[in-house]
C-alpha cells in the first residue's frame, strides 16, 4: 500500500498500488491512518508522495458505489479522521506532488502543510462529474487556499487545475522538476509549515 524510507531528520512516505494509481481504498486508509498515528510519536518532518503519475487518483470508486447512508458516513469519518491525524501532525508534512492529485488524493495534499509539486502535476476534485462531492474535508480547506470562488469552479464544474495555474492560484507553494528531492531540502532545512 506504502513504503516508509527513514532517512536522516525526515520520514518519506510513498503511496504505492498494482495499478498505479494509488487510489484510496478503505484498507488504504486505515493503514495510513495508524501509520500516522504511530509516526507522530517520532515527531520528525514526513513527505508525502506517489509515483510520476499519481499522487493519487482518490478515492476507490467501486467501493464507493458500494456504500448506503451508514457505510457512506462511516467511511466519511474514516478519511477525516486520516485528514486530520495529516493536519495535526507534530512536524511538517509535506506533499511532493507528481502526476494526478485527484479528489480524496487531493484531500490528502490539501491536509499537508505544504505541497511541491512537479510541472505535470494535475488537480482536480472530479465528482461533480460523477454526482458526488468529498467528505474528508477539501470542501474546507481549498477555499482557504485559494478562495471561494476559484474552489467552487473545482468543485461544482469539477474543473481540474494544472501545476502552474495551482502555483498562480496558491493550491502550490513550488514548482520543482523532482519535487521529493525539492520537499527533502525544505524538510531538512526546518523550514516551518505553511498553513
Amino acid at each position: 500500500m506504502f513504503t516508509l524510507d527513514d532517512q536522516p531528520g525526515v520520514t518519506v512516505l510513498r503511496l504505492r498500488s498494482d495499478d498505479g494509481t494509488n487510489r484510496l481504498t478503505r484498507a488504504r486508509v486505515r493503514e495510513l491512518t495508524s501509520t500516522m498515528e504511530h509516526l507522530h510519536e517520532q515527531a520528525k518532518p514526513l513527505i508525502l508522495t506517489g509515483n510520476d503519475k499519481f499522487f493519487s487518483a482518490g478515492a476507490d470508486l467501486n467501493e464507493i458505489s458500494e456504500l448506503h447512508g451508514p457505510s457512506a458516513y462511516d467511511f466519511a469519518l474514516m478519511g477525516q479522521r486520516l485528514m486530520m491525524a495529516v493536519e495535526r501532525f507534530p512536524a511538517p508534512v509535506i506533499a511532493a506532488i507528481n502526476g494526478y492529485c485527484m479528489g480524496g488524493g487531493l484531500d490528502l495534499a490539501l491536509a499537508c502543510h505544504l505541497r511541491v509539486a512537479s510541472p505535470n502535476a494535475i488537480f482536480g476534485h472530479r465528482g461533480a462529474a460523477l454526482g458526488i462531492i468529498t467528505g474528508w474535508g477539501g470542501t474546507q480547506r481549498l477555499p482557504r487556499l485559494i478562495g471561494k470562488p476559484r474552489a467552487l469552479q473545482m468543485f461544482l464544474a469539477a474543473e481540474k487545475l494544472h501545476a502552474p495555474a495551482a502555483v498562480d492560484c496558491g493550491l502550490i507553494s513550488l514548482l520543482a522538476d523532482d519535487p521529493v528531492a525539492a520537499a527533502l531540502s525544505i524538510a531538512r532545512s526546518r523550514i516551518a509549515p505553511v498553513s
